[in-house]
């Protein structure tokens, strides 16, 4: 019998981290962004948008930090799957809650295992990408 060692949750304060160092970023590039982090049971820890980013901003990070965390891999790296003739062309318009195959939303781990994700919008994809990696090396 194995038994399953604990990994520690995603907290509130981790969530802040997250979301400051993403801001950080983002500051950095000259940029505007809405970051949204998630729980691993898909609830909401933290969000926050600039003054000035674009308000659509608000609802693609949290689709993007959505998508990461419902396949456990970064939305950049799923773009091509939802083309036509990809693995999961139909997913965007399969379920309930909408996903979202743009750049920006990453999982995050802790000791191998799955415990949340963070979505940046309002940038470049290749932008969110990288302010959401910056945010997660932060937190380790």
């Amino acid at each position: 019998m194995s038994t399953a060692t604990a990994v520690a949750p995603l907290t509130t304060e981790n969530a802040d981290l997250l979301v400051a160092a993403a801001h950080r970023a983002a500051e950095g590039a000259g940029g505007t962004v809405s970051v949204t982090v998630l729980d691993v049971g898909g609830h909401l820890l933290a969000f926050r948008r600039d003054d000035r980013a674009v308000l659509i901003s608000g609802e693609t990070s949290t689709r993007k930090a959505y998508t990461a965390l419902q396949l456990d891999a970064p939305t950049a790296d799923l773009v091509e799957a939802v083309q036509p003739g990809g693995l999961f062309h139909t997913l965007p318009t399969a379920l309930d809650r909408p996903l979202l195959f743009i750049a920006g939303g990453v999982p995050i781990h802790r000791d191998g295992r799955l415990i949340g994700a963070i979505g940046v919008g309002g940038g470049a994809p290749e932008q969110d990408h990288r302010f959401a990696m910056t945010a997660i090396e932060a937190l380790a």
